[in-house]
């Protein structure tokens, strides 16, 4: 028995045989051609056939995995089309006098290599595609016709996966993926995680694995292969129970979340990342409570772009597709640091300069922002929540802020929605004035984590505290009871977006406060729903 480690893409057990899958080598041999005009429309010729391939796969896709996570393949066929990597081509087949597949596999290596390079984890990913419709292409041009289909259910070994390949294989017998290369952004990545497919990456993988038996546990990132009959007698026994409870669970998508007694409520979902929109369809949120807006500044070198920010929230909007999605603006600050910022060091980051107070402090920062959600609140049912609130004059400099702006748009003609504008509650100062801070904004999200740390004065990164940090605290409780009490008063809505919101031994307490939303992991919304739907 041999075990391996991993990062793990997607939760799940998988059981079976593996199936090492071996890129076709395409071995591209340079040669001299006297036909230049003839090679050039070869070659076209073989990117039209390339472009209608990834149109029928993509058509393919929207059926399996739907249209958002499709796009990749749409994308590849306009990157198909690009000016630069078609002139690239032309060039050097005109000027060098080569092949058609030696030019394209040169093109291929130089774009792919560039991407590569790159600090922008997005960019890095997509030098996976480059090397993906080069080596299409030239299948093209050497006769081929793309990947074999998957003769029995089995888990993919493989050095990596292209969008493609991953499509395009029958999805009826993919168990698992294991990858050496990829990465948590890459577009297979996410399809495995729309498909619902256990899937590890940075496995150390072998050749002489194939056909043997293997484990995936996408809950550990562990790979196990050649399992000894106990280890495969337990797993069965686990993944039989994840079976059963993924199936319980399934009979609740579509049902309301709502008590026997009638009480309903918006069971959302928290999300930090466009990629995690398919686990948020696949169970069956009602909405987004709470989208992370700063995962576009962190892991960057400089400041996101309107645009950059508009077509993230713009694609959460479609994708959504009515549902009420909430974007918090940008977090930033204590734990979550971005050296662009400048934010410098500070002996107590998170009572610091952070969230709200950078954005009121740096209003050109947050008018571009605020500017991207607007216009994508054309594209769907959005609101904006502002966090960090204190007081009311906050309240009052947001107001006048987001006024500049949409009179920006207005006078530009760009069209946006009148959204809900709501504040999170999390400091206990929000919380005492909640009655006043009522009568200003359309909804309050209780941001609990930040709330039990200010309340008890417990730093929460500090481990030597735990002990003493006590969400369940009687002085917490009361104040979500009374931001509760306050907000009906004044008819707007309250939902607790923090941790405790899916705590299940808390779920009674909250129903009887009377909070209106939950939000929660995307994983955690059909458990919760079973138990509202089992309380009195």
């Amino acid at each position: 028995m041999e075990t391996c480690k991993g990062t793990k893409i997607f939760d799940g057990i998988a059981i079976g045989s593996i199936f090492y899958y071996k890129k076709h080598e395409n071995n591209v041999e340079r040669k001299r051609v006297e036909d230049i005009e003839a090679e050039i429309t070869r070659y076209e010729n073989a990117k039209k056939k390339a472009i209608e391939q990834l149109n029928a796969l993509h058509e393919k896709a929207v059926v399996e995995v739907g249209e958002i996570n499709a796009q990749i393949l749409e994308v590849h066929a306009m990157m198909l089309e690009d000016d630069d990597y078609n002139d690239s081509i032309h060039n050097l087949i005109k000027n060098q006098g080569i092949n058609a597949e030696c030019a394209v596999a040169t093109t291929g290596d130089n774009f792919s290599e560039m991407f590569a390079n790159m600090d922008d984890e997005y960019f890095k990913a997509r030098s996976v595609d480059v090397k993906d419709i080069s080596e299409r292409v030239i299948n093209v041009l050497g006769g081929g016709h793309g990947a074999d289909e998957l003769k029995e259910p089995c888990i993919i070994a493989a050095e990596d996966l292209a969008p493609s390949e991953t499509v395009q294989m029958d999805k009826t017998k993919l168990l698992a993926f294991v990858t050496r290369h990829g990465s948590t952004n890459s577009h297979t990545a996410i399809l495995a995680r729309t498909m619902s497919i256990p899937a590890l990456i940075k496995v150390d993988i072998k050749e002489e694995w194939n056909h043997k038996t293997a484990i995936v546990d996408g809950y550990t990132g562990t790979l196990i292969i050649d399992p000894d009959a106990d280890t495969l007698i337990s797993y069965r026994e686990k993944q039989k129970r994840d079976e059963e409870q993924k199936q319980l669970l399934l009979d609740l998508k579509g049902k309301e979340t709502v008590t026997k007694s009638g009480q309903k409520v918006h069971l959302y979902a928290n999300i930090g990342n466009v990629s995690d929109l398919g686990a948020v369809l696949q169970n069956d949120a009602a909405g987004i409570g709470l989208f992370r807006s700063e995962f576009l500044y962190l892991g960057k070198s400089t400041f996101p772009t309107e645009e950059e920010q508009f077509s993230a929230y713009k694609q959460v909007a479609e994708t959504m597709a009515g549902k009420r999605v909430i974007f918090r603006t940008l977090d930033i600050g204590a734990d979550k640091q971005a050296d662009y910022f400048q934010l410098g060091n500070e002996e107590n980051p998170a009572m610091g300069y952070r969230a709200i107070r950078i954005c009121l402090n740096e209003p050109e920062i947050f008018k571009t922002q605020l500017r991207a959600m607007l216009r994508a609140s054309n594209y769907g049912k959005i609101a904006i929540m502002y966090p960090m609130i204190t007081s009311l004059d906050e309240i009052r400099d947001i107001k006048k802020i987001m006024t500049e702006v949409k009179e920006e748009l207005s006078t530009l003609g760009v069209p946006y929605d009148d959204v809900e504008q709501g504040i999170m509650i999390e400091t206990p100062a929000a919380a005492m004035i909640s009655d006043l801070l009522a009568k200003e904004v359309d909804f309050f999200s209780i941001g609990t984590n930040d709330l039990t740390q200010y309340t008890l004065a417990v730093d929460r990164q500090n481990n030597r505290l735990d002990r003493f940090y006590n969400p369940h605290h009687e002085a917490v409780l009361r104040m979500i009871r009374m931001v509760v009490e306050n907000a009906h008063k004044e008819g707007i809505w309250a939902g607790i977006c923090g941790e405790l919101g899916a705590d299940m031994s808390l779920t009674d307490t909250f129903l009887k406060m009377g909070v209106d939303e939950l939000s929660v992991s995307p994983g955690l919304i059909l458990p919760l729903r079973k138990k509202i739907r089992d309380a009195e």
